[in-house]
């Protein structure tokens, strides 16, 4: 799938999607309570009048009555949490968030003057994203049209009277972006890296996953059945009488359940040896004839494809069965809820407002964001690279860029270092481990090629076929790279994006301009600050190319094994016991972190915090330690990084996180870390008997 080997720092997405990796601040985590600063056993300087002040830091965020030692989220960010509340439009708040909204106005401002430029040239980049954000805008003509533009998509389902014709409009929807029944794109070839390859992955569901349909807890039974009430009131606008609507409803249902008792959890996804499977399309057609796969993919311009990289091939046996066992006006059910849910914020007001309500239930959102917000969004998905270079021009001068690199070359040679001071690699591990940290591409603010999107046609008629033209053109663009050398220069995210990634089977650590900004960077503020916020930024996607999943990609990309067996064992036992503390973070009753599904990140964070130690404190030898704000460099360094994760979420939402998101909570992110760091405990003083102190024993540490 595309972009499906991106490793990130956080699932960052404004709105109901997956937010930056919010924790709830309601119930102190088990291990790190707040204590009072009088029964602090810490040294921490206090600012006074006559010190010098720094640049940076937030230093009105820092709640001095929690003991650092104790708890440093609190103690670094308290002030923060008491003086920032949830905003009614959000489901999580935090530095992720805080951005976001900082690079959204600089967007909403390109797009507005792009909206009322009705001059443009027709087919240039400024026409287009002009004409998307007006359309998207134009509310009054959503209401007016309807259904109008969706009635073609509907009445192909319609005219559907075989299961060819079933298959037809199956390879159709995955054309337009719609996800029935599977996943399918075209991605680089894990094993040959070099090459591209059609993908097959499972998914067709309409919860975000499968244990929304398994668990018989209380909370998954309420959101199963707002679930069922969206959908039911959905049909009911679009003319079906309550018991049809009903029926509907529970079809689908029905459908989607053994979907997802065929799916994998998320932590057997993380697999990606048990997720690749090489197939003939002769193999295909065979094991899974009902699926009629060779026309499906004639649909989405892959009728050439020989070869097919099955992702879950016991998922994809259990479609074929029920293909051709569920009666065809219920596939037909289906593909028109796909198809209308896909689209609902396209829509009429009264289809937005059902999908909002189904969400509340599962996020806790208390109010919709507003249009302007979700329509960027909307704009940046489709047209993302077509307004970025405007910007960028705004938002990321070129000399952000150079002072970026730099920082990456210092990055990557503490990440030599710590490679070759390693204790427990061998030397031959060690070797392949530098060949492949010295392979990394490197991929700062923007693109060196934009996208061409002259192929792509959009007016102000109408915001849904926007919508839908967006998709296809992004699938035929997808498709035509089979059999292409691998575009080296393309992003998986666009520049104003408030992220960044690591890219296993390209091994290259990426980003975007939207991240590169205080509180992540400032090119005013000490090295300790920068290395403690974007440096440990920085190590934590380069830690990607080494945490569990990564490291079993080689220099160049592959998934082939590298390691020694030893060597394999002794990484796995240290992740491990990382495994085993995330376990036992507690963001809410009754509700731990998953340690297995959280892996890869929480050893990227680790990793990551570790190496920019490493370099700031390069960065500083030989200097003055001089205090600013009241706090050594050392102290300056773990206070931006716990800054750059302050937020918390609604409880609602913690547990959806819980639940599907590879991140761990922020207040764990903060402190997971820093509690195998004996460089934090001397930083701040830490006696034995602190809450963040573990014992020697208990540490983990792998780079």
């Amino acid at each position: 799938m595309k972009n499906r080997n991106h490793l990130t720092l956080a699932a960052v997405a404004a709105g109901l999607a997956l937010a930056s990796c919010a924790g709830n601040s309601s119930k102190a985590p088990a291990t790190a309570s707040s204590t009072p600063a009088a029964t602090t056993n810490a040294t921490v300087s206090s600012t006074t009048g006559s010190e010098a002040k720094g640049v940076g830091l937030a230093v009105e965020n820092i709640d001095k009555s929690v003991a650092p030692c104790d708890n440093f989220f609190q103690y670094a960010s308290g002030n923060w949490l008491k003086n920032n509340p949830i905003p009614a439009t959000e489901v999580s708040w935090g530095s992720f968030n805080e951005l976001y909204n900082k690079n959204a106005l600089v967007q909403r401002q390109i797009l507005e003057e792009a909206a009322a430029n009705r001059n443009a040239p027709k087919g240039s980049n400024a026409q287009k994203v002009g004409d998307f954000y007006a359309s998207a805008m134009d509310s009054v003509a959503i209401e007016q049209a309807g259904l109008t533009y969706l009635k073609p998509e509907l009445d192909r389902i319609a005219a559907i009277k075989d299961l060819k014709g079933l298959q037809q409009v199956i390879g159709y929807h995955h054309r337009m972006g719609v996800g029935s029944l599977f996943n399918t794109g075209v991605g680089q070839d894990e094993k040959i890296s070099t090459q591209y390859a059609v993908q097959i992955y499972q998914g067709g569901l309409g919860m975000p996953d499968r244990d929304y349909y398994l668990k018989d807890d209380a909370r998954s039974k309420g959101i199963r059945a707002a679930y069922v009430t969206y959908m039911t009131n959905t049909f009911k606008l679009m003319g079906e009488s309550p018991a049809a609507a009903a029926k509907d409803a529970s079809t689908i249902m029905r459908i989607e359940t053994r979907l997802a008792k065929a799916s994998k959890s998320r932590v057997d996804l993380r697999d990606p040896y048990a997720n690749y499977h090489k197939m003939t399309m002769a193999e295909l057609q065979k094991q899974y004839p009902n699926l009629g796969l060779q026309t499906m993919l004639a649909e989405e311009k892959l009728g050439n494809a020989k070869e097919v990289i099955v992702g879950q091939p016991a998922f994809l046996q259990d479609a074929n069965n029920v293909l051709k066992w569920d009666p065809l006006n219920d596939w037909k059910t289906y593909l028109r809820w796909r198809m209308v849910s896909s689209v609902a914020n396209a829509l009429p007001k009264a289809y937005v407002d059902e999908a909002f309500r189904y969400n509340q239930a599962l996020s806790g959102a208390k109010q919709q964001q507003p249009r302007w917000k979700r329509m960027i969004r909307s704009t940046d998905a489709a047209l993302g690279e077509a307004f970025g270079q405007v910007y960028v021009d705004k938002a990321f001068p070129p000399e952000a860029k150079q002072k970026a690199l730099t920082l990456v070359n210092n990055l990557k040679a503490a990440f030599a270092e710590h490679i070759q001071q390693n204790t427990w690699m061998s030397a031959a591990t060690k070797a392949e481990a530098l060949k492949k940290l010295n392979a990394f591409t490197v991929k700062i603010g923007y693109p060196d090629k934009w996208k061409d999107y002259s192929a792509l046609t959009i007016s102000r008629d109408s915001y849904l076929k926007n919508v839908l033209a967006a998709r296809i053109w992004a699938s035929d663009d997808n498709a035509s790279k089979l059999g292409k050398p691998i575009d080296r220069n393309e992003w998986g995210m666009t520049p104003p994006t408030v992220n960044a990634y690591y890219n296993p089977p390209m091994n290259e650590i990426v980003f975007p301009a939207g991240i590169l900004q205080p509180p992540f960077y400032d090119p005013n503020a000490d090295d300790a600050v920068n290395y403690g916020g974007i440096g440990a930024v920085i190590g934590h996607e380069m830690t990607h190319g080494f945490d569990d999943q990564g490291r079993q990609y080689d220099a160049e990309g592959n998934l082939k094994d590298w390691w020694t067996k030893e060597d394999a064992d002794k990484f796995n036992q240290r992740a491990a016991i990382v495994g085993s503390q995330f376990d036992a973070f507690t963001p809410l009753d009754s509700v731990h972190v998953n340690g297995k599904l959280t892996m890869g990140e929480n050893l990227a964070d680790l990793g990551g915090l570790n190496i920019a130690y490493t370099a700031m404190e390069k960065a500083i030898a030989g200097k003055p330690k001089t205090k600013l704000d009241g706090f050594t460099p050392e102290q300056r360094f773990f206070l931006a990084w716990a800054q750059i994760w302050h937020g918390h979420a609604r409880p609602e939402y913690v547990r959806q996180l819980i639940q599907v998101d590879p991140h761990s909570p922020e207040q764990f992110r903060t402190i997971g870390p820093l509690q195998n760091m004996p460089e934090f405990y001397e930083a701040f003083g830490c006696k034995d008997d602190a809450k963040m102190v573990r014992a020697a024993e208990k540490r983990a540490k792998i780079w």
